[in-house]
């Protein structure tokens, strides 16, 4: 049995969300600042841009931004800039979370499959990286993609560094 919502009822649901257009070059969403909303692509282009790197182009219908600054309680952390005139349905972040359990779903899916991706890059870096020497960081980033430093943080264990063991 798979969670994820049928196509037909995330169509429905952003259907029923007001839309905007963002015209080419304008930002959808600025770094550092905070518009509690999700917004899902209908159509159109975007770029992702994280500390001056071009991370993603984004075509994909129905793909969220936002979504990270709404579940994290934190400013955006990416700018978000249309390359093209581009439409988006756009739904208050905490009246979806109470009221949608379908959209909250393909949120989560969206989430899960770019973790997945990620761990599996992730994977085959290191994997690479092994005939040479081990990299701190690609370890780190398995850690923080595994979940376990975020499963420490609930139990309000504090982080440790990659490589150090843990005192006796």
């Amino acid at each position: 049995m798979s969670l994820i919502p049928h196509p037909d009822a995330i169509e429905e649901r952003l259907a029923a969300l007001p839309l905007t257009t963002f015209q080419p070059g304008e930002v959808v969403l600025l770094t550092g600042s905070r518009t509690d909303h999700l917004f899902f692509l209908k159509e159109g282009k975007v770029a992702v841009v994280r500390d001056g790197v071009e991370i993603a182009r984004v075509t994909q219908s129905n793909a969220v931004f936002g979504e990270l600054s709404a579940l994290l309680d934190q400013p955006h952390m990416a700018d978000v800039r249309a390359l093209e005139t581009s439409q988006f349905h756009v739904a208050d972040a905490e009246v979806l979370a109470a009221q949608d359990p379908i959209l909250l779903i393909h949120v989560a899916a969206i989430l899960a499959h770019r973790l997945d991706s990620i761990t599996r890059t992730l994977i085959k870096m290191k994997t690479q990286d092994a005939e040479h020497s081990s990299s701190k960081a690609i370890e780190e980033a398995l850690e923080i993609a595994s979940g376990s430093l975020y499963e420490r943080a609930l139990r309000g264990e504090r982080r440790r560094p990659v490589g150090r063991r843990p005192p006796h």
